[in-house]
């Protein structure tokens, strides 16, 4: 009886001893790169928008639904931008024929070009589109951890934004792009930059 009983003492002794074992081998929670951004995140940097490549800048269309949930997507590239916002364009053309397609696309998107055709730079180009929450964080944390994009949350939103040098001219060019409520504005911008120029087409959405 005595034996039985020192076996079982033993075997009992040996399984704790594997289970703390295992336990203490078990692979702690990698923690995310200190000086990489999230979108989903409050970021504490803001940044104003300023203007892409010498070429005149095109926006890519993100993955998604063109179809916004709660608001609507505006139907005038110059509606949705109030009197101080068509000052500063001055005479620069909208959608001149040349950078067609512009206006309200087939997949109920919007795309607005303001820019002279005949200038190398001096563009601005926004499209706005329908696209739900997944799709477009995964977008701005991409933009934010591989690209540089300072990304922060104003206006019940999320906003993320670069500017950078020109190539080819002494300019300044950027892209800025904000998320809400399914509809991301997305512009691209190259020595044209009016103050306030998003947050015009933020209110004139969402209010």
């Amino acid at each position: 009886m005595t034996l039985r009983r020192a076996a079982a003492t033993a075997l009992t002794a040996c399984a704790c001893l594997l289970l703390l074992t295992l336990t203490a081998c078990a692979p702690e929670p990698v923690p995310a790169p200190s000086g990489s951004a999230d979108a989903r995140q409050t970021a504490t940097a803001t940044a104003s928008p300023h203007a892409s490549s010498s070429a005149a800048p095109t926006v890519p269309g993100p993955t998604g639904s063109a179809t916004p949930g709660v608001y609507a997507i505006p139907a005038d590239c110059r509606g949705m931008v109030n009197s101080s916002i068509i000052a500063q364009f001055g005479t620069t053309p909208l959608n001149d024929p040349a950078f067609a397609p512009t206006g309200v696309q087939p997949d109920g998107s919007i795309i607005c070009v303001w820019g002279d055709p005949r200038a190398d730079t001096t563009r601005l180009i926004t499209k706005i589109t329908g696209i739900s929450r997944g799709p477009a964080l995964d977008m701005l944390n991409q933009l934010a951890d591989t690209q540089g994009f300072t990304c922060f949350t104003p206006n019940g939103g999320t906003r993320c934004e670069k500017t950078w040098q020109n190539t080819k001219y002494p300019v300044t060019d950027g892209r800025t792009l904000f998320w809400r409520d399914d509809i991301l504005i997305d512009t691209m911008f190259s020595n044209l930059a009016p103050t306030g120029y998003t947050d015009s087409i933020v209110q004139s959405i969402f209010g």
